[in-house]
This record gives structure tokens, sequence and C-alpha cells, in this order.
């Protein structure tokens, strides 16, 4: 199978974990059999640098050719003084919103070995598997007006029922393929949006009755995401609600550094990139924990190229890799070796090829 991925390295170390990426797909090609076109493009910080723009033409051009998107990160104190428009996060949100991608997908999931990095006891967080799915072209970072003066300033909170019915579609389809429990996110008691969120709810329940539904306020979720994490399958919210709540998520795990993500489309398209930021105060030095770069780009792979047992083999080997004890310095614990992102890559690439090597052995044998 031939696609073609657009990769926008992006700011900090966003190059470092790209490569990271592209080169793990590149050992996917080989051993699945299939050929990756890869591109690159400019976006935030990096875009600004070189073209005034945090989204140029040329890079959505670039993307509107392309199968996927595999994006770094973007940002970094270097351009915290630009005025609004030349913001590198504006590039960002300026893709998410040019191709429509409405769903953001965030797992999270405990991995055994690194629960020494979690703050919560081990108790609370071993059994943690969910996945966010946050509603990305809607609400209050979207909703016009949106402005201030010297004395005051308003932003806009809209949402058409459109909107929150794909979104919420999508929520309950990923619950039929896991352990079928939506957590509908919302503040109800005070908020227009939230009265209308939770009527659409109810209405699409209907069409699945195979998938139990609970509706939460927000302040009470972000409660029970500390308190009982492992509770959660499905979480399905807006925008901004989202956005806090898979950051308070994400540290359950440990470290930022192993969470990826997919932005999508209904037809599969999608942007997949790390959760974390662009860390500059380690960009270049070899530091970068690539996990999340390598997840994503196995997200890619089941999402919209619907290669699941590729994934699948990256996934299980990025776990290999951790429950063998190697780790970046974000992970390490005292005394532990420290293994530099293009060590720690080769590491997963050693056991994807360790992988095919095995299974080649059983496949002659039956």
């Amino acid at each position: 199978m031939e696609k073609k991925v657009a990769v926008l390295p992006g700011d900090g170390i966003g190059p470092e974990v790209t490569e990271a990426a592209v080169k793990v797909l590149e050992v996917i090609a080989r051993r699945f059999n299939h050929t990756f076109h890869v591109e690159y493009g400019t976006i935030g910080g990096d875009a600004i640098d070189k073209h005034q723009n945090p989204l140029p033409d040329e890079t959505v051009k670039l993307c509107e050719a392309s199968d996927a998107v595999l994006l770094g990160a973007v940002g970094g104190p270097k351009w915290d003084q630009n005025p609004s428009a030349l913001r590198p996060e504006k590039g960002l949100l300026a893709i998410r919103k040019h191709f429509d991608l409405f769903a953001n997908l965030r797992p999270v999931k405990a991995v055994p070995s690194l629960l020494h990095a979690s703050p919560l006891k081990e108790e609370v967080a071993k059994d943690v598997d969910m996945m966010i799915v946050r509603e990305l072209t809607g609400g209050l970072y979207f909703g016009e007006p949106s402005r201030r003066t010297a004395d005051a300033a308003v932003d806009s909170l809209v949402y058409t029922r459109e909107e929150i019915e794909r979104i919420v579609v999508k929520s309950f389809e990923i619950a039929r393929l896991r352990r079928g429990k939506v957590a509908s996110v919302d503040k109800a008691n005070v908020l227009e949006s939230s009265k209308l969120w939770r009527e659409v709810v109810e209405e699409k329940k209907k069409a699945y009755p195979d998938v139990e539904v609970e509706h939460m306020l927000v302040d009470s979720t972000a409660m029970k995401l500390i308190t009982n994490p492992a509770a959660f399958d499905v979480v399905v919210t807006e925008n901004m609600f989202g956005d806090i709540l898979s950051d308070e998520a994400s540290v359950i795990t440990g470290s930022l550094g192993v969470l990826p993500s997919a932005s999508i489309r209904s037809d599969g398209f999608g942007l997949y990139e790390p959760v974390h930021g662009s860390a500059p105060e380690i960009a270049g030095l070899g530091m970068a924990n690539p996990a999340a770069a390598i997840l994503s780009a196995a997200m890619m792979l089941k999402y919209s190229f619907k290669m699941e047992t590729e994934a699948s083999a990256i996934e299980e080997a990025v776990n290999t890799v951790f429950e063998d004890g190697f780790f970046t310095a974000d992970l390490a614990a005292s005394g532990q070796r420290v293994l530099s992102t293009k060590e720690w890559t080769e590491k997963v690439i050693d056991e994807l090829d360790t992988q095919f090597v095995s299974n080649s052995i059983m496949f002659s044998y039956v």
C-alpha cells in the first residue's frame, strides 16, 4: 500500500521526535511491504521565521495532497513577544479548522514499568485505560465575537447541533470498540451550550443501546480523574473542557512524553501529534522522549490507514522497550542508564525487527 505523509516538525524538540517517528515508519514500510512517501513542511514558530506566517499556504497545499499529517510541536519563548496574529499556536488552530479536524483522540493508558513516575498512588493509576474524545473545531476557542478593550473582554461559546452530533457519534463508535462506556462531560447546570450538548447525547444514545452513557459535570469529572481514573472508558466533551481534562489526565502516566494524539475528520484524514510541548530548553540535546511521536505514528496507521496490525506492532515494541527497563531522561529512575532520543528509538526499531523474525519463524514452523 502507498500513502503520502506530510511531516511538520515544528519547533523545539519537534524535529527530533518526528525524525524518530519517521524512522519507525520506514521499518514498518519495509517489514509490511508498504510505501510511505514523506514530504516536509513548516508550521508554528519555524514557519513564522521562514515565511512570517504560522501556517503558510505551501504547508496547507502539502497537507491537502497528503493522506495524513504527522506533526512535532509548536511554540516557545522565542515567539512570546510576537503579536497575536503571529503566535505559533495560531498555526495549529488554523490547520485544525482548515481541515475540519473535529475529533481529538487522546488515549491515556498506564504502563506498568512507568508507574513509578506517576504522581498518583500505584493502586490508583495501575488500571487506567481511557480515551478522551474532545470536540476540536468549535466552542470558546473559535466563537465570535471575541474581542477586548482596555477595560473589558468577551469570548463567545457557540455550538451548533451538528457540531455536537458528530463528536458524540464518534465517541459512541469508539466505545463500541472498547468497553462500551461513555462519560459525557458538560456544565449543563449553568451553560446553555451544555444543555444543548446533553440533549443531543440523550437523542443519539438511542441508536447505541449497547453503550452505557453517564452525564457528568466538568468539575466532578476533574476530581474523579484523580481519585478514580480507572473508572473511565471513553470521555467525550467540548473543546475547552477537553483541553483542560486531557492535560489533567495526561499526568497519570507520569510523563507527557508517552502520550500520542489524533485529530481526525469523518473521512479518516487526520493530524497526529504528541501531547507534549516543544520543550525548547532541551531542544538539540538528544534528551527528548520520542515515545509519544512514535505512538502518534501508530495512531496514524490505525485511524487513517486502517493498518491495525502494523499499529499494534509499534505499540507492542514501545511497551516492550519500557518493560525491558530502557528510558529517556524524563522517565529514568535514580541509578538507571539514561538513553538518548536516538538510542531509545533504536531500541524500538530493534524490537520491531525481533517481532518480525519471531513471527517469520512461527509461520514457517506452522
